[in-house]
């Protein structure tokens, strides 16, 4: 008979190494819980990373007048994230780079961009501030610019270094298994078996959370389970690189209620400028392949910015799965999900929704485990632990892989 697996006590465990994920290991940290987080592969390697690193407080969803339920939701985490990157939040991000601060958001010009331009500032009011001349991006500030430019109270921070700092933060609590394999007894009690450098262990926990962004479904399905379900909306995001382009951050109004291209940008090794483009473009992407969508793309910026230069321009594309607690309508939820496992005495399954959002999900695990009675027991299962396996690598982000790629 096989003799069982040596065992580890921990009072956390949490699973999935994106922002959310790295976001509430530090967070459990400081809180003194003894506490690790396991990532098969690399930090921030999913939706994190492919993310344009917005913090935004839920106005580009007022973009009809009202601010609704969404907006409410992210209102305050602008100030939230600044207090953090000025070392004075719950999290140190000091040694987080903010890449803009603050956003622009504009229209080109045109009766239906004009009503949209109008109707937001509605719900812009006392959050924005109308920019002219020199004010403006230069990419925007050309003589046949015909528009209208608003300054944001939001920033926007690199996602690379914020997945460092966070990571830094947490050093020798972030540990990367050759295997790992959950398993739930008949009591319902969760635990993890994994493989490390002594040979197979099982790691017990007070509590197991599941952050893995689209691999939650398969954590889940491990175990038998189908609860909490998972709802994935897809984009194709575009990324533009060339000599010509200068930096841009923000949202461009369309006709309708949400932006029609979000523009983010970062420098390519080779220090030529990429923008990165959600919005609209990114919705509707999802249903193109990657040509038709380089070719929409193509379109839209002459269209939007016919005064640059695109012939020298190198696209390329992103496919992003964004995962998210399923929604009876199967829109977008309003704020972060945390939910407790059915049939699991000791599982925590979250999804942040979007970046900014991050502390949200800490504060929902935190207030639940305190709700619990789950408080640190002093054990110190992560120093054993992390004695065993090495810590994750970092992901690359996917503008300077693409590009990398394509010579």
């Amino acid at each position: 008979m096989a003799s069982r697996p040596p065992v580890i006590e921990l009072d956390l465990v949490v699973v999935g190494g994106g922002i959310a994920g790295l976001w509430l290991i530090n967070r459990l940290l400081s809180a003194g819980y003894d506490a690790v987080l396991l990532e098969p592969h690399a930090l921030g390697g999913g939706q994190s990373m492919a993310s344009q690193g917005m913090i935004h407080g839920g106005v580009k969803y007022g973009l009809g007048g009202q601010l609704g339920a969404a907006s409410r939701a992210l209102a305050e985490m602008p100030e939230r994230w600044r207090a953090c990157l000025d070392g004075q939040g719950e999290v140190d991000l000091r040694r987080t780079h903010s890449l803009s601060e603050p956003l622009c958001l504009w229209s080109n010009g045109g009766l239906g961009a004009a009503v949209q331009t109008m109707l937001a500032s509605r719900a812009l009011r006392g959050r924005s501030q109308r920019l002219s001349g020199n004010q403006r991006p230069q990419a925007l500030n050309h003589p046949d610019f015909r528009g209208t430019v608003y300054r944001l109270a939001d920033l926007l921070l690199d996602v690379p270094s914020l997945a460092a700092n966070l990571a830094a933060n947490a050093q020798g609590a972030l540990l990367r298994p050759g295997a790992l394999q959950p398993t739930r007894d008949a009591a319902g009690q969760v635990s993890l078996n994994l493989d490390t450098a002594a040979g197979r262990h099982e790691i017990r926990a007070r509590r197991v959370i599941f952050t893995a962004g689209q691999g939650n479904a398969e954590l889940l399905g491990q175990l038998g389970l189908t609860e909490p379900a998972m709802q994935t909306r897809p984009l194709r995001q575009l990324m533009v690189k060339s000599r010509q382009l200068t930096p841009l951050y923000g949202h461009c109004l369309g006709k309708g209620s949400r932006p029609r291209l979000t523009v983010s940008s970062h420098r390519a090794d080779d220090g030529d400028w990429v923008w990165y483009l959600g919005g609209e473009l990114a919705e509707a992407g999802a249903q193109r392949s990657s040509t038709e969508l380089v070719a929409q793309g193509q379109t839209e910026l002459a269209q939007l910015f016919p005064w640059l230069d695109w012939t020298q321009a190198q696209w390329r594309s992103l496919f992003v799965q964004r995962a998210e607690p399923r929604q009876t309508d199967a829109q977008r939820p309003d704020g972060a999900s945390l939910q407790a496992a059915p049939q699991c005495t000791n599982l925590l399954v979250g999804w942040p929704t979007k970046l900014t959002l991050a502390p949200h999900l800490a504060d929902l695990t935190l207030a639940a485990l305190n709700q619990a009675g789950v408080q640190p027991s002093g054990t110190a299962g992560c120093r054993q632990l992390s004695a065993l396996l090495p810590a994750p690598p970092l992901a690359d982000a996917p503008w300077q892989t693409a590009f990398k790629e394509a010579k």
